[in-house]
This record gives C-alpha cells, structure tokens and sequence, in this order.
C-alpha cells in the first residue's frame, strides 16, 4: 500500500509538471486561434472578462511585490496579455463586421454594455473618451515606463562589475559562503535580463496602443460600408450602430491595456526595500506630522476663498488636521514610555566585592562607539552580528582552528564612528565606520572621481571614499568596490584574525584539534603527543606555520611528520621547516591554485653564495649586508607586483627560516618558500631577482 501511494503521487507530480510545460504552448495556439477561428457573442465576453480580471491580478500582483525580481515572470505577461488583446480585436472585429446590423447586443453584452451604459449611448462622448484613454497609455504609462526601463537596463549592465567585485569581496571576507555568493550572482544576472526584457516588452504596449486606434478607424469605415451596401442601412443608423460597437470593442481592450501599463511602471519604477508600494506610499507620505498641518493650512485658505467650494476643502482641512493631531500623539506616548523605560533605578546600597566582579581579559573584543551601537544590536537588526559569525566560520575552514568568541560592548569614549579590535586587552586595530553610508574602496583600475569623504580600507590601506547611497550606483559604475558599514568592520576583522592567529592559539585550542583528530587517528595522536614531543613543542610548531599564512587544517600530515623526525630532532623550528615540506603541496596550491608553471622571485646567484657564507659562518647578517638585501627585495617586490605576479619568494632550503624571519617584518605580504616545498610536477620560473638588474 504504500509502495502504490508513491506511485501515485509520483504520477500525480509527473502531471502537474506535464501541466505546466504544456500551459504556455497551449495559451498561445488559443490566442493565434481566437485570430483565426469565428467566435460567438457569449465565448466573447467570457474572454473579455478573463481579460480584465487579468489585467486586475497583474496589477495587484505588481503592487505587493517588493523587488522587480518578485515578478520576474512580468515582461512574458506583459507580451502575453498584449497578443490575447489583439486577438480579442481581431476575434470582435469579426462579429461586429459580420452581425452589428442586429443590433447593440450582436457582438455580445460586454461591448455592448461599454458602448452604450459606460458612455450614455453617445457615440461622440465615446470616441472623445476612447482617444483619451488611449492618448494616456501611449504618451504617458507606456513612453515613462519604457524610459524607466531603458535607462534601469543601461544602468544595471554598467554596475554589473562593480555588483561582482562587490560580491567577490564578501567572498573572500569570508561574509558570505559560496552558495551565497552563487545566488547573488544569478540575482544580479537575473536584474540585468528583467530591465532588458522589460525594455523590449514596453513596445508591444506601445504598439497595442497604436493597433488600437487603427482597428477603430477600420471598424468604422468598415462599419459604414458593410451597414450601407449589404444591409441597406442609412448613413446614419450605420455610422451611430457600427460606431457604438466600435467603441464598446475599443474601450473593452484599452482599460485593461491601460491598467497592464500601469503595472508595468509601477514594476520598474519602485525602489528596492522590504515594504510593498503601497507600505512606501503610506510609510513615507503620512509619517510627519508638520507635513499634514501645514497641508491642511493651505487646504483652510482655499476653502475660506469666496467662490470656492468651501465644504470640500473644509472636509479636507479637517481630515488632514485629525491625522497630524492622531501622529503626533502616538509620537509623545512613544516618548513617555521610553522616558519611562530609562528612568534611573532607585539608589541602593553598594554590596560587598567578591571575586564575582574580577573581569577576566576577553581574547578577542570590539569596542564601538555610540553611532556604531544599532550596527551590533540585534533589536535594531544589525548585520555585524552576522557578519561576525560568518567570518569566525570561514576562519576556522579555511585556517583550521576556531578562533575565540568575540565580546562587544560600547565605549562612550571614543568617538561616535570609531571602533577599536582588541586581543587580550590590547588594542590591535582601530578605524571609523559610517551606518547609513558606503565605502566605496579603489581597486587601482577605477574611472572618475566620487564626492565623499576620502579615507583608507582599514584592512588592506586602499584609498577608499565614504559616499552617501545615492552615489552607490555610480561608485560601482566607475569599477569601486563598494561595502556598507558592517562589511568594513567584519572584514578589518577577518584581515587581524588571520595576522594574529599565532597569538589565537592556545594550548586548549591544540588540545581542542587532538581531540577531535583522535576520534579517528587515535593511535598517531598517542605517538605524538606526549610520546615524541610535548604539547608546548606542538603549540610552538603550528604558531610558526601559522605566522607564515600556512593552514594547519591537514594535521594527520603534520603528526604523521612529526611522528617521523621528532624522536631525533626536538627543535621546534627545525620540525616546523620539516612539516613545511610534507605540506609543499597545500602551501604552493594556495599562493599558485590552478597555475602549473610558477612566476616567482629568486635570489641572485652572488647574493645567494654570499647569504650562504654568512649562515655557515656566524648565522647572523652583517647590517650592510642586511640592510642591502632589504632594500632590493624591496625593490624587487615592488617589479614583482606591478607585473601582477604572486609575492613569492624561493629560495634554498637551508636559506628560507632566516630570509622569512629578516624580511617579513617590514614586508608581512611577502611569502618565503623553500625549493624543496615545491612538487615535481610543477614547473619553477624565477621572473623577478633579489639582488640582479
């Protein structure tokens, strides 16, 4: 039995999906049949009502979505309905042509209903009305809407790169994961096919409206010629007989053209938030009390003028007096509960200290300043919580341990925008953040100038340019990457956890990976540790690897190593050069991913046998020496990044502990690396010599 209820609600699944593949092929053999095949009266005014309940639902569907991409389905709608409306004209044409001598109902009783009741009988004041709706359609909703989307698609293709580089940057911040990353890709994609569909469907609007006014020109002249020569009609009964009709077809089919061409602007001229028009309309029309009493003032004037009607424009005086009067009450009894709500408490007695308030420093914090508070309240919907959160997970995937817990908390004394990163009670980081405002950061490649204040990423020192949101558009245009508030500061820290992640590691952190590696490496983990070398030796190993930008996620290798050359070597530094090797391949798939053949820099030959010399002598560096060999591996990194090349440096094995000791202090993105780090199957290409011309 329930093998059989499966089987039905697979079949019953299988036909829902028949059904809907099959619904746009068959809604458009219908449309091209109703241009083709004769209808009667009673199919046309079903169809006719479809349409204008259509045209309703459209509408409304448009008004309660809160991004265009909500609807994406609109620009085939819009084509849709705009072919069932012409061939709901060529389909009445028919009739009317065909049986209008029979009367007002001959071509049924929805046209006849808008021919006769909608427009008094009068065929004038019908044809005046028809040219109106029409003249609105195709003057204003259509040409504005069609504006709109021109200009939305030129401007969505323009900020497309900047939108990816944007969406680049959270990656690798580590704010977003990569099905994130996936998803808003497609949506800018997805925004930029909406604007262009939509300015390519606005012309089928435009065009229906012109197909409008020529088939009521034809009805008429048809009318007229088919009423007189067929029927033996007057000039008169004709004209006033077929014109009806005509006009009854006509104004049928452009109110609800009208009312799709209204959908369509409302569609692209919203602006993206979380309410719906009419919660915008509503939210932001009749929220300030002062704007309602000085309208209402006006109102009053008018009224009080001799001449004018004065009731209407009292009744509107009244309304709009009662609704600021109504907003400015709630605004004071929101006031006097949070009067309330911060009322200091009684004063009480002092307790006795007790070793409860012995504040124990906090591995990691942020202190924000005041402004920066609704950017860390969950109340307020701040994002950095999140963001936070995010980062310490990317951390621990990419680096290969969890980083601590980062407390916030706020600090009167600083100023309102700054913020502070503390490790163990010592600040390691402080900038300003802006809410409400974007930073708009210069990759080097970017087109024109933003108005704004000029400042520096705190993360990486590029210029960047606070701007207000309007210019975010532009920003992103001109090729800046460009991040809100929340993603500086989350990316400020994500840049400090990983150059102070030696510091982050503790003995409990090391126990923490031994633990959670014995669950399936039990006997390796009881080789190591404490067998051939003590946790403190181990700690010591991976805080070097980690100084040096080198995961300790594949920590079976590296106990697997250890386990190797600990029992006759137990120097920490001489077993962290050793686990670098059995890593070779990790650390060149991370700084060269993909690359087979690799650009790097390299040590001239002389300055080579030299640095040789002095290690086999002393193993110090004379300071001439030093300082020579500084300030050409500066110049050298400095030919290697212009040339877009990694930052890497080979050198012998017996040369990398001390060359990345000496030169990472005063060049931390600088990466050291040993020939024999390097797999087989790459091929080594040294592009760029420290020391050489």
């Amino acid at each position: 039995m329930k093998g059989l209820g499966q089987l039905i609600n697979q079949r019953d699944w299988m036909g829902d999906v028949r059904m809907k593949l099959l619904a746009g092929p068959i809604l458009i053999i219908m449309i091209l049949g109703m241009m083709i095949l004769p209808l009667p009266p009673f199919a046309l005014d079903l169809l006719f009502t479809f349409n204008i309940a259509l045209a309703v639902m459209v509408l409304l569907v448009s008004m309660f979505t809160q991004k265009p991409l909500d609807f994406a389905a609109f620009p085939a709608v819009l084509l849709f309905t705009t072919l069932l409306r012409l061939s709901l004209n060529v389909a009445s044409t028919r009739v009317v042509l065909m049986n209008g001598h029979e009367g007002g109902d001959a071509a049924g009783k929805v046209i006849e209903a808008f021919g006769t009741f909608l427009v008094g009988g009068n065929f004038a004041v019908g044809l005046v009305v028809f040219l109106i709706l029409v003249v609105i359609n195709f003057m204003v909703i259509t040409k504005g809407a069609g504006r709109i989307a021109e200009v939305g698609a030129r401007f969505m293709l323009d900020a497309m790169p900047g939108k990816q580089m944007a969406i680049d940057a959270d990656l690798n911040a580590g704010l977003i994961g990569e099905e994130d990353a996936k998803q808003r890709r497609a949506e800018v994609a997805q925004e930029a096919d909406f604007y262009g569909s939509m300015d390519g469907a606005s012309k089928f609007v435009r065009g229906d409206a012109m197909a409008g006014l020529v088939i009521m020109v034809v009805n008429i002249i048809g009318g007229l010629l088919i009423g007189m020569m067929q029927h033996g009609m007057s000039f008169a009964d004709a004209g006033e007989t077929y014109t009806l009709l005509t006009i009854g077809d006509g104004l049928v089919a452009q109110i609800p053209a009208l009312v799709i061409s209204t959908a369509a602007g409302v569609t692209v001229s919203r602006v993206n938030t979380d309410q719906d028009v009419g919660q915008q309309m509503i939210s932001q029309l009749f929220i300030n009390p002062q704007v309602l009493i000085l309208a209402a003032a006006v109102m009053g004037l008018l009224g009080m003028v001799p001449g004018m009607p004065n009731l209407v424009f009292l009744i509107f005086t009244t309304l709009l007096g009662a609704l600021a009067w109504y907003l400015i009450r709630q605004k004071n009894q929101l006031l006097v509960r949070q009067d309330i709500a911060e009322a200091p408490a009684p004063v009480q007695e002092a307790p006795e200290a007790s070793w409860e308030d012995v504040q124990l420093v906090d591995t990691l914090g942020l202190e924000v300043g005041h402004r920066l508070i609704p950017l860390v309240d969950s109340r307020q919907k701040g994002e950095l919580l999140g963001r936070i959160k995010s980062v310490r997970k990317k951390f621990a995937q990419e680096v290969g341990f969890l980083p601590p817990v980062v407390h916030i908390r706020d600090n009167l004394e600083l100023a309102p925008n700054s913020y502070v990163l503390t490790m163990k009670g010592a600040e390691i980081g402080r900038a300003e953040a802006h809410p409400g405002k974007w930073l708009a950061i210069d990759p080097g490649q970017v087109s024109g100038e933003l108005q704004g204040a000029p400042t520096k990423d705190p993360a990486f020192g590029l210029p960047a340019v606070w701007i207000d949101s309007n210019q975010r558009e532009h920003a992103q245009v001109y090729g800046y990457t460009v991040v809100d508030a929340s993603t500086v500061i989350a990316t400020h820290l994500n840049h400090l956890l990983h150059r102070h992640s030696p510091e982050m590691l503790g003995r409990a952190e090391v126990q923490k990976l031994l633990d959670k590696l014995s669950g399936d490496q039990k006997s390796l983990v009881e080789e190591v540790v404490p067998k051939a070398i003590s946790l403190t030796v181990l700690q010591r190993i991976l805080q070097n690897l980690l100084d040096e930008d080198v995961s300790i996620r594949d920590l079976r290798t590296i106990l697997d190593t250890l386990a190797e050359y600990a029992p006759q070597q137990q120097d920490a530094n001489e077993l962290s050069a050793l686990v670098r090797i059995a890593l070779g391949r990790a650390i060149t798939q991370h700084w060269f991913a993909g690359q087979d053949v690799l650009n790097v820099m390299g040590l001239d030959a002389q300055l080579e046998q030299v640095l040789l010399q002095a290690m086999n002598g002393n193993g110090a560096l004379e300071p001439g020496l030093a300082d020579t060999l500084m300030s050409q591996a500066e110049q050298a990194l400095e030919r290697q990044e212009a040339a877009g090349e990694p930052l890497v440096l080979v050198v012998q094995h017996s040369l990398r502990a001390v060359l990345a000791r000496f030169l990472r202090r005063r060049m931390r993105h600088l990466v050291v690396m040993s020939q024999a780090e390097i797999p087989d199957d790459r091929t080594l290409r040294v592009v760029t010599l420290v020391g050489g011309r």
